[in-house]
């Protein structure tokens, strides 16, 4: 991974236009070949960013130097102008061994991928922990028609976790072998919010009963 913290501007030039004035950022060049950019104070999301595969440009041109990065597929560039690097390093971080879930959430994992046709009958398990350049999706199956469907589980699920299952479909999507692949998003608690991004992002949300998986009747059973 190289870090460097730069003044810059940036300019995005695909299916939108927006620029980013000269400031002080931190840009992230990673070994899958993604690159984003962020500031100082939004958390983990960046201001700008390009998916892989891409490549890198730099060229220097009467004193002023660019970064263009240019998606391999799309065209779609980011157009870096560089006024001063502030920092610039680069670490090898090796192979990272994953999100280790806790225990309930693994163990709704798995009796979902024993129970898969919770989600609808004539459903069927691909595999679970289905790896990805950016980690496992949760659970990889097929519904009644044969369609292919990533499902990311979580015990409260919040906006981070449509955020993530997004960048999960957008790669899987790109493997002829599974698109289209729709999302589900399902945990025992869906927030409010959560439930409107996903539904903007065209996934699914599903409501984990943890006990009914398990097999365990409710303490206060109804006629209805």
């Amino acid at each position: 991974m190289r870090l460097v913290i730069a003044r810059c501007s940036v300019d995005y030039v695909g299916r939108l236009t927006a620029h980013l004035p000269m400031a002080p950022r931190l840009i992230l060049m990673k070994a899958d070949g993604s690159v984003s950019i962020h500031a100082d104070d939004r958390a983990f999301k960046p201001l700008n960013w390009m998916n892989p595969p891409c490549k890198v440009r730099e060229e220097s041109i009467d004193g002023v130097v660019t970064w263009s990065v240019v998606h391999g597929k799309t065209g779609e560039k980011l157009v870096l102008t560089i006024e001063e690097i502030l920092h610039d390093s680069s670490h090898e971080l090796g192979i990272d061994p994953g999100l280790r879930k806790d225990g309930v959430e693994a163990h709704l994992q798995e009796l979902l991928a024993e129970h898969i046709t919770t989600l609808g009958d004539g459903w069927t398990l691909v595999r679970r922990e289905y790896m990805t350049a950016i980690g496992p999706v949760d659970i990889l199956c097929r519904d009644h028609l044969g369609g292919a469907v990533a499902v990311e589980i979580k015990r409260r699920g919040d906006i981070d976790g449509v955020e993530q299952l997004t960048r999960y479909l957008e790669l899987l999507n790109r493997d002829p072998r599974l698109a289209p692949v729709k999302g589900i998003f399902a945990a025992q608690e869906i927030k409010p919010q959560a439930r409107v991004l996903a539904a903007d992002r065209g996934i699914e949300c599903v409501t984990l009963d943890y006990d009914a998986l398990r097999g365990i009747e409710p303490e206060n059973p109804t006629l209805f």
